[in-house]
């Protein structure tokens, strides 16, 4: 699996952290941003890099930091098709994975450490979706209200 990593200045250290502990797991990376420590740099420009890389096909799922992860959760969830979560526990980003398909982890760098953002990075990723009726129904509403609005 082909895993998308964006961030702004405030999770740029925690995006390389990240980006070597996904890679000692075995996924491939894909880092769209920042390449370096711009300190007036915007989420939402790493929220659709991501977005876009999911959406796109170039990768599975994406990973996503900011400083809390709201602002960046907001604008991820902006591009059709993604489903972005903003998790700061482990049971959240698998249950978001089994239940609502999130294709998105978004966290806070500001809130979390590096050792439980590794933690909820790796229940993430080793979560799947589990198709069951309920889920694929309320999926299915998730994804009208994206088209109606």
């Amino acid at each position: 699996m082909r895993i998308a990593l964006g961030s702004d200045h405030a999770g740029f250290e925690m995006k390389r952290d990240l980006t070597d502990f996904i890679q000692s797991l075995g996924y491939e990376t894909v880092d769209v941003g920042a390449h370096e420590f711009q300190p007036a740099d915007d989420y939402p420009d790493f929220a659709a890099a991501v977005g876009e890389a999911v959406r796109g096909g170039q990768a599975e799922r994406g990973v996503l930091i900011c400083g809390s992860g709201v602002g960046a959760s907001v604008a991820a969830n902006k591009v059709r098709g993604v489903r972005a979560g903003l998790c700061h526990d482990c049971y959240s980003a698998h249950q978001g994975v089994e239940h609502d398909e999130m294709n998105v982890l978004v966290m806070g760098a500001r809130i979390i450490g590096p050792e439980l953002a590794r933690d909820i990075v790796k229940q993430f990723l080793h979560a799947d979706f589990s198709g069951a009726e309920r889920h694929l129904r309320r999926l299915e509403k998730v994804r009208e209200l994206e088209n109606k609005f």
